[in-house]
């Protein structure tokens, strides 16, 4: 037990070191923007005193050091500035983003742990069989397969040639209208979850060869357990241990693609707050777009670390 807090401590004293470590690269990074807040908030037609007076009131002649920790005292407060002419919150916006966001991560994460954890074990179970064989195949092509490519393929079936499914119009609320809110995610949750499920696929069904080739299965079948049993009660859990650290990591890579595969499917998520921002030169939101989504990374990554350790009883030793 006291070695399982040393290493939950860790992490947790690891999180605000990388979580500052992002606000200044990011913050350092965008002031090497050339666009002027000024002229965005105040038009391309504002004179030089107007320019001038904004800059004074917004403090962007302080020194970048001066800035930063300015920055940083409203990032504590859950201030992250404003943007446009109509001095629009970026905080409030980015509120309206992150669920859309994180709900596309999480269903896509659902869809590609279930299928790639029954394709996994069924290529284990039949190895070198013809299960095996197709689910190979399938899980490499998956895999080759970028997201964004198959959801253009998916919109150009679904939606325009069977128009089973909608690929844009607004997100229903999923407490008044399930049918349509999962309507709307579904194509864009297959999209994101299918390359990641290629990988997983093929992830699970080696640490499951790797597990049903140990001594202490062959031992249980020739005791006359039944197989199912052994698989059951001690090999999928002894193997899953490895996949299901993996897939927790890569929930980062799938926030990334998610912004991705907002854009191409017009839902109002953190994919497309960047993207208004960066059509709009409005760095002050794709500064807070990015610093949030990097810090939800961070801290996603720092649970699923810690959970890791709570279900793997061998690494509190170390």
């Amino acid at each position: 037990m006291n070695n399982l807090l040393r290493l939950i401590g860790r992490r947790l004293i690891a999180l605000p070191v990388m979580a500052l470590g992002v606000t200044v690269l990011v913050f350092f990074l965008m002031s090497f923007s050339k666009v002027d807040p000024a002229y965005n908030a105040l038009g391309e037609s504002a004179t030089p005193e107007a320019v001038a007076q904004y800059h004074q009131d917004h403090g962007l002649d302080d020194p970048l050091p001066v800035r930063y920790v300015r920055y940083m005292g409203g990032l504590l407060r859950g201030d992250l500035g404003s943007y446009g002419a109509a001095n629009y919150s970026v905080g409030e916006r980015i509120a309206k983003a992150l669920p859309v966001t994180m709900q596309l991560t999480f269903i896509g994460l659902a869809i590609a742990a279930v299928v790639s954890f029954l394709l996994g074990v069924l290529a284990a179970l039949y190895r070198d069989g013809w299960p095996d064989q197709l689910i190979r195949v399938l899980s490499i092509a998956s895999l080759a397969t970028p997201s964004f490519w198959i959801a253009v393929l998916m919109i150009l079936v679904f939606s325009f040639y069977l128009k089973a499914l909608p690929s844009s119009g607004a997100l229903p609320d999923i407490a008044q209208n399930p049918g349509g809110y999962m309507a709307r995610m579904l194509m864009p949750s297959i999209a994101l979850a299918l390359p990641l499920t290629g990988q997983m696929t093929r992830i699970v069904r080696t640490a499951m060869v790797e597990e049903l080739d140990k001594d202490y299965v062959k031992t249980a079948k020739g005791a006359g357990l039944p197989k199912a049993v052994v698989v059951g009660r001690n090999v999928l859990r002894n193997a899953l241990i490895t996949p299901v650290t993996t897939l927790g990591l890569k929930i980062g890579y799938l926030m990334g693609g998610a912004v991705v595969i907002e854009t191409i499917f017009n839902l109002p998520g953190m994919g497309m707050a960047i993207l208004e921002g960066i059509q709009g030169n409005e760095t002050n939101l794709v500064q807070g777009v990015v610093i949030v989504v990097a810090l939800a990374f961070i801290v996603i990554n720092i649970i699923v670390d810690m959970l890791y350790l709570l279900i793997n009883p061998r690494i509190r030793t170390v």
